[in-house]
């Protein structure tokens, strides 16, 4: 692990190029950094209104951080310059690189760097807006602060448009990783985190690129109070779309990284906003709050669409409690109807203890309350009525220790300054309802087992597909059951002598049977059975009875996470219906059961309606023991087993597709 504390907490700082690092120079001016800024440049005696020096041996004194804005071939010989000299790091801004297909000057640049942490390339830098460094060529909209979140960006114009922001929370850090040749995503979000004064960090996230070190990382800040959230890009992959499994088309995606994300700890949303939103929960609350939520309300049209948008997210209000609801009724009267959501109407309007008394007691038997308040825009009304309704939650809130939101509908409906103090008085006011319920699920998202790492990542690497019989041969051998049978390479070897009809006869060497025609179900006797053209060889077994479901249980290796665990309604429209779930290995049986739970047709498994209820057990167990059997072969590439029957006691494995690396 490289130290990272001189680049990102520089005392020294020196610039190289010309119009770039001007921009540097007038930035750190602007924002007050108070330590030696130092441009190099070989034909210039000044760079934004300082004195230059035409190279780095001739500098006063040894650079913390260095932003390097000269071309990309210069910039492989300044930073093994820096590197000699013994500089804190660099931030490489040149583009060029690998993704340019000049791999090998990217390789140029890391060796010749060494030890000394570079950004980049690629890179926009880095903004530290607690000791007002920057190292940054352009505009932004932060200011200091003396506390805050870490923006962490893979896309430099993505965290730039994160600092323009005006919604009130705290920025201490903008980082970028560029192309990441040298420091990486995890490595530098640690280094982020390790600033005391740092309290949660943003991520936009476009590639992990060491999913246990990531894991680590998310760990670790939880023990530290500091939450991480996230956005993961690229879930929409084109290979879906020709993958030769169900499991690859079902998992493919942002199945395997909002799994990988959840089981680490680390909230995942969708957009920007919301990052935003969740990052002032964490900084003012920590890393999470608890399930139980009430929304208050002086409009019973407020308190309707709360119940609407918060179910898409899974959020529902629990009932009020019948003390809670008694002191209610004493302090509304007996117009009001108590409930959650509850709409308090406006008799208390403006009357700050009754109002108070009201939103303290609601709120101490909840985790946390929302409280939909739109105050009127400051430059054309006059607000001071809605003040009394914020000095209650206030006061409810220091009251009770519960996190209590101000919420407004619209997000242009709370102003950035009436947002920064409630800010500074410790509450998280969350503009736009919609973005505030999505929020605050996502702040809900639970810590991580502890020390829960996914297995090592495997590179891409040829296959080949397993015969039906050899699979499953395979799974039997692993301990999942599995239809009697008998396999040759001709229809005519095949003996059924020693099966019980009906048969399922089953041609081998196809990736999906029905597609091409290659399964015969209720056969009673091979008399009289036609070949399967393109089969390699036969599959004759016993059909199995006694059913009450058809699942899908997948495992692939994962190039990020290394083994995914796909699970959900399965059979030919498995695809169809596309009701499944994603876990990353290693799981447990509570995790795969709770996960079953997700499933939309969950009911169906569960005797709706008075079906039969399906042993989802034996199902875990089958997934655990696959999961192990993978784990511990690492040239499996691939298991699907679709359907697996579920009975009432007990599953079978009737169909099995498995890849084995060549």
């Amino acid at each position: 692990m490289k130290d990272l504390g001189r680049l990102l907490r520089p005392q020294s700082i020196a610039v190289l190029g010309s119009g770039w690092a001007e921009n540097v120079i007038l930035q750190c001016q602007k924002m007050g950094f108070d330590g030696p800024i130092w441009p190099v440049h070989p034909k210039r005696d000044q760079v934004g209104g300082l004195r230059a020096y035409a190279s780095l041996a001739d500098l006063p004194g040894v650079p913390d951080a260095t932003f390097i804005g000269v071309n990309r071939h210069a910039t492989v010989d300044v930073v093994r310059d820096l590197a000699a000299m013994g500089a804190g790091g660099g931030i490489c801004f040149a583009s060029g690189w690998t993704e340019a297909g000049e791999a090998g000057l990217q390789a140029d640049l890391v060796e010749a760097a060494g030890e000394m942490p570079i950004l980049g390339p690629n890179c926009y830098g880095v903004i530290n807006y607690l000791d007002g460094a920057l190292l940054w060529p352009d505009q932004h909209g932060g200011q200091r602060v003396a506390r805050g979140v870490a923006l962490l960006s893979q896309s430099s114009n993505i965290i730039l448009n994160l600092t323009m922001q005006a919604r009130a929370l705290p920025v201490a850090y903008v980082a970028c990783l560029g192309n990441a040749a040298q420091v990486g995503l995890a490595e530098l979000a640690g280094a982020l985190l390790a600033d005391p004064r740092v309290t949660a960090i943003g991520m936009y996230v476009e590639g992990i690129d060491d999913a246990p070190g990531f894991a680590a990382l998310a760990e670790a800040a939880r023990a530290a109070g500091k939450g991480v959230v996230c956005i993961k890009s690229g879930k929409t992959a084109l290979s879906q779309a020709t993958a030769a499994s169900h499991t690859a088309s079902l998992a493919g995606g942002g199945a395997a990284s909002s799994a990988f994300l959840r089981q680490a700890g680390v909230a995942e949303v969708n957009t920007l906003a919301e990052l935003v939103e969740v990052l002032k929960i964490f900084h003012t609350h920590g890393p999470q709050i608890g399930p139980r939520l009430c929304s208050l309300s002086c409009s019973g049209g407020e308190a309707g669409l709360v119940a609407d948008l918060a179910a898409p997210h899974g959020i529902d209000f629990p009932e009020v409690a019948p003390s809670v609801a008694a002191r209610l009724g004493e302090i509304l009267g007996p117009i009001v109807t108590i409930s959650n959501p509850l709409d308090y109407h406006t008799f208390i309007w403006g009357d700050g203890p009754r109002t108070t008394d009201v939103f303290r007691t609601m709120l101490a038997d909840y985790d946390a309350g929302l409280f939909i308040i739109d105050p009127p825009r400051p430059d054309r009304c006059d607000p001071s009525s809605f003040q009394p309704a914020l000095d209650s939650i206030v006061a409810a809130a220091k009251a009770t220790c519960k996190p209590a939101f101000p919420v407004s509908s619209l997000p242009e409906n709370f102003d950035e300054p009436l947002a920064q103090s409630l800010m500074q008085q410790g509450i998280t006011p969350l503009m736009g309802l919609e973005t505030a319920l999505a929020a605050l699920r996502a702040a809900q998202t639970a810590a991580g087992q502890a020390g829960w790492r996914p297995v090592q990542a495997t590179p891409a690497r040829e296959t080949a597909l397993l015969s039906e019989a050899e699979a499953k041969a395979l799974l039997s051998a692993a301990g999942v059951a599995v239809p009697r049978g008998v396999s040759a390479p001709t229809l005519s070897g095949l003996d059924a002598a020693q099966l019980v009809p009906p048969f399922a006869l089953k041609g081998l060497g196809f990736a999906h049977k029905t597609e091409a025609g290659a399964v015969r179900l209720g056969v009673t006797s091979l008399d009289g059975q036609a070949e399967m053209p393109g089969a390699s060889g036969y599959l004759l077994e016993e059909m199995v009875s006694g059913a009450v479901a058809e699942v899908l249980l997948g495992l692939r290796r994962d190039p990020v996470y290394g083994l995914s665990l796909t699970l959900g309604m399965g059979g030919v429209t498995a695809e169809v219906l596309a009701d499944t779930v994603t876990l990353i290995w290693p799981v447990t049986e509570v995790e795969v059961q709770g996960a079953l739970r997700r499933l939309k047709l969950w009911p169906l498994l569960d005797g709706y309606r008075g079906r039969p209820r399906a042993d989802v057990t034996a199902l875990a167990d089958m997934a655990l023991r696959l999961g192990a059997l993978m784990s511990a072969d690492p040239g499996l590439e691939e298991i699907e087993i679709n359907p697996v029957l579920l009975r009432e006691s007990g599953a079978v494995a009737v169909d099995a597709l498995v890849r084995r690396a060549i």
